[in-house]
C-alpha cells in the first residue's frame, strides 16, 4: 500500500466545492436538477459525497453555475481523480463507507479507545481473536479476510510519510486478556514497539483518574493537510460508524481528546505501565 492522494478525500473536496459554487450562483438543488433534467436527490447526494460524480456531470453542473474554462477544467480533473480506485477496493466487502479512504490521506490521527487496542496497533493474533469474538457466526474464511485487510491497512504507520498518530487508551485495554496470555503479551509488546516510533504517541488513562471523557465510546479525529479538506470525527460502533464534519462537533471532540490527554499518564509512564502489564503474562 503506497500512501498518496486518496480518491475518497478528492471526492469529499469536490462535493464541498460543487455545493459552494451552487450557493454562490444562488441556485437551489431543485433548480439545478431541473436545468440538468435530473432529480434533485442526485444533486444532493453528489454534494454530500454519498455518490461519485462523473467528469461529464461536473462539467454540466459548472456550466450551469457559470464557471469559466480554467476553473472548470481543474474541477473536472478533480472528478477524474476522485473516480480512481484506492487499494482498499480489493477489500470492499470488509471496508464499507469512506473511512479507510479518509484515513489513508490524513496528516494526523487522534484516537481514543476504552475497550480495545486501536486497529492500526493490533497484532495479527489480537485482530483474529477480536473478530472471532465480535462475529461468532463468521466463517474462518471471513475472519481471515478481515485479518488480512487490517494488516494491509496497518502499513500506513510504516509509510515513508506517515501520519502523526496519537492514541489514548483506558487502562482496561491493557488488562483485558484477548486471545490468551501469549497473544496478549505479544500485543502489549507491539504497543511498546510502536510507541517508540517518532510519529506515534501512546498514553493510558489510569483507573485512578476515575471517570473520563472517553468513556462514552471510541472515536477518531482525522486531520488533513489541505485547508480545503476540513477535519472530520469518526465515532465508531461495532459494525459501522458516524462521520461528524460540523466545526462545532469537531471542536467538541477535539476538546474531549485534550481532556483525555491531560488525564492520561505521560508517554514514558505509559510505556512503563504497558511493560508491567506484559510482564505479568510472562
Amino acid at each position: 500500500m503506497a500512501r498518496g492522494p486518496s480518491p475518497t478525500v478528492r471526492r469529499r473536496r469536490l462535493a464541498s466545492e460543487l455545493r459552494r459554487l451552487r450557493e454562490a450562483a444562488e441556485l437551489t438543488i431543485d433548480e439545478v436538477g431541473e436545468k440538468l433534467e435530473c432529480s434533485a436527490s442526485k444533486i444532493s447526494r453528489i454534494e454530500t459525497g454519498h455518490v461519485g460524480v462523473t467528469p461529464r456531470d461536473v462539467r454540466d453542473m459548472l456550466e450551469v453555475y457559470g464557471i469559466e474554462d480554467d476553473e472548470r477544467e481543474a474541477l473536472v480533473q478533480l472528478a477524474r481523480e476522485a473516480r480512481k480506485k484506492g487499494w482498499w477496493h480489493a477489500y470492499n466487502e470488509v471496508f464499507t463507507g469512506s473511512f479507510v479512504g479518509l484515513e489513508s490521506d490524513a496528516a494526523s490521527l487522534h484516537t481514543a479507545q476504552a475497550l480495545l487496542v486501536p486497529g492500526l496497533m493490533q497484532t495479527e493474533g489480537y485482530t483474529r481473536a477480536v473478530h472471532r469474538a465480535i462475529s461468532p457466526d463468521a466463517t474462518e474464511a471471513d475472519v481471515e479476510r478481515r485479518v488480512r485487510a487490517r494488516l494491509t491497512r496497518q502499513k500506513l504507520l510504516a509509510d515513508a510519510n506517515p501520519p502523526e498518530y496519537w492514541a489514548v487508551l483506558d487502562e482496561a485495554v491493557l488488562y483485558r486478556t484477548v486471545g490468551g496470555s501469549e497473544i496478549m503479551r505479544e500485543q502489549l509488546e507491539r504497543l511498546v514497539e510502536l510507541a517508540a516510533l517518532p510519529h506515534v504517541t501512546l498514553q493510558v488513562v489510569p483507573f485512578a483518574a476515575g471517570a473520563h471523557a472517553g468513556m462514552e465510546g471510541p472515536f477518531l479525529i482525522l486531520g488533513f493537510p489541505e485547508q480545503a479538506d476540513p477535519d472530520v470525527v469518526y465515532v465508531e460502533y461495532t459494525t459501522s460508524g458516524v462521520y461528524l464534519e460540523q466545526p462545532s462537533d469537531v471542536h467538541r471532540y477535539t476538546l474531549m481528546f485534550d481532556h483525555l490527554r491531560a488525564a492520561a499518564l505521560k508517554p514514558d509512564d505509559t510505556i512503563a505501565m504497558v511493560e508491567r502489564a506484559a510482564d505479568r503474562l510472562a
